[in-house]
């Protein structure tokens, strides 16, 4: 199977995009854990949100659609009962966390004190596993602090990785010091936090998103947040149902906000985005270049602020990004590259090499099928570098699994001179169901 993009002339009209993954994920396991009937409107269905469903339905959870709409009765203070047979990778009894790491790292955060406020609940044991990929993702960041917390968690065959063994038991609160900012570390911790005895402190060394904490806050948890630092205190009773909406991902609207910015003639509107600022680095990134990005019509909901957000194609200058911009910026960088390589100057990323650990090593990758196309692209231990404008031949390229790089991929070809034939950008419904159908609603050409 592959996608082939086309060049575009422009891209122009209104578009909204699916619900945010982070708080997708988030909400879904908080309304399991919460006592009562959430509803959850604009939640994200695509295959990384889906593995987080279907193992809650494993853990006894009952949920259901209402059009749009996820309804869900959480399991309150009875806690989380294991399943009898999750059909997980490597053990009938696993939960199957497919790709995502965010499930495994926030479920194995959830499970840790399950339900350790409530003594006179059985404590059952859990096993989490995925796909060969996700037995690759670094799984010892969330193990080290959760075994101080005293939980009973271990990598089943001894590598760090998954398939990783929970067992619920009593846990205490700790104070941890992240040497490395990590918003899935962060949270599976806090979520422990909620179960633990006395108060759970983690501190970072830089700030990363914060979609936990204010979820926490606006249910109403006890919390004390500062700059890198949160505070989570346990819970008395149960957590109350949610009922809000999820707003547009950001990580989707980047790849919307750097093809406008680079087409020609391009003018497009995308509706009720998220704009949390932890997630919204590639903004500051892309207005220092030159884009010609407005925001608009701005709310709130759960805590979480969005809008709408007007961009139009307009002449690029390169950049340094490094520091507290990257952990802003983590998962757009591929879609950064494209719209370097089309700018005048040098780009330069620096402090990135947690590129090097997720779907794929994306900075090799990513350099690799670049030169594919024509693009000139240095590596370096933790970024890359970028001459432009280069001119994008286009040519066939590879996913490698890893749907940021086949969305950007594809975004390349929108600018290319031949086009760009994506191998196996299946992918890319992890997270952007209907991708290229909403392109070609702009205009663009993927088919």
């Amino acid at each position: 199977m592959s996608l082939l993009s086309q060049p575009a002339a422009s891209l122009r009209g209104a578009t909204r995009l699916p619900g945010d993954k982070s708080i997708s994920h988030r909400a879904a396991l908080l309304g399991a854990m919460a006592g009562g009937c959430s509803r959850i409107e604009g939640m994200l269905r695509a295959g990384v949100t889906q593995v987080m469903l279907q193992s809650l339905a494993d853990l006894h959870i009952e949920w259901r659609w209402d059009g749009e709409v996820l309804v869900m009765e959480g399991a309150g203070h009875k806690g989380f009962l294991p399943p009898s047979a999750a059909g997980g990778a490597g053990d009938t009894n696993a939960l199957n966390c497919g790709n995502s790491a965010t499930t495994m790292r926030l479920l194995a955060g959830a499970l840790a004190g399950q339900p350790g406020w409530k003594s006179e609940y059985p404590q059952p044991v859990f096993v989490l596993d995925g796909s060969n990929q996700l037995r690759k993702r670094p799984m010892k960041r969330i193990i080290e602090p959760l075994c101080e917390m005293n939980a009973e968690i271990r990598s089943i065959d001894g590598t760090g990785c998954a398939p990783l063994a929970v067992k619920s038991a009593a846990i205490t609160g700790i104070e941890y010091r992240m040497p490395v900012a990590s918003a899935q570390v962060k949270s599976a911790i806090l979520f422990a936090g909620l179960y633990a005895s006395g108060s759970t402190l983690v501190e970072e060394p830089s700030p990363s998103r914060d979609h936990t904490e204010r979820l926490f806050r606006w249910l109403g948890a006890r919390m004390d947040i500062q700059p890198c630092r949160a505070r989570v205190f346990p819970l008395q009773e149960p957590l109350p149902p949610l009922a809000f909406r999820v707003p547009g991902d950001f990580s989707s609207a980047a790849f919307l906000l750097a093809a406008a910015s680079i087409v020609p003639g391009s003018d497009i509107l995308i509706q009720g985005v998220g704009l949390n600022p932890r997630r919204t680095g590639l903004l500051g990134v892309l207005r220092r270049m030159g884009a010609d990005i407005a925001e608009q019509e701005h709310s709130e909901s759960a805590g979480e602020p969005f809008g709408d957000l007007r961009v139009r194609a307009r002449p690029l200058q390169g950049t340094v990004v490094e520091g507290d911009e990257v952990v802003d910026m983590i998962d757009e960088f591929p879609v950064l590259a494209v719209a370097a390589a089309c700018a005048e100057g040098v780009t330069e990323v620096r402090s990135a090499s947690e590129l090097r650990h997720k779907e794929s090593d994306r900075i090799s990758v990513l350099a690799g099928e670049l030169r594919k196309l024509g693009i000139a692209i240095e590596e370096s231990p933790d970024g890359f570098s970028i001459h432009g404008p280069a001119t994008i031949l286009g040519g066939r390229a590879e996913s490698h699994g890893d749907h940021r790089l086949a969305m950007s991929l594809a975004v390349a070809g929108m600018i290319s001179k031949n086009g760009v034939d994506i191998e196996a950008p299946e992918c890319i419904g992890e997270s952007f169901p209907g991708f290229h159908q909403l392109f070609n609603s702009l205009g663009g050409r993927l088919g």
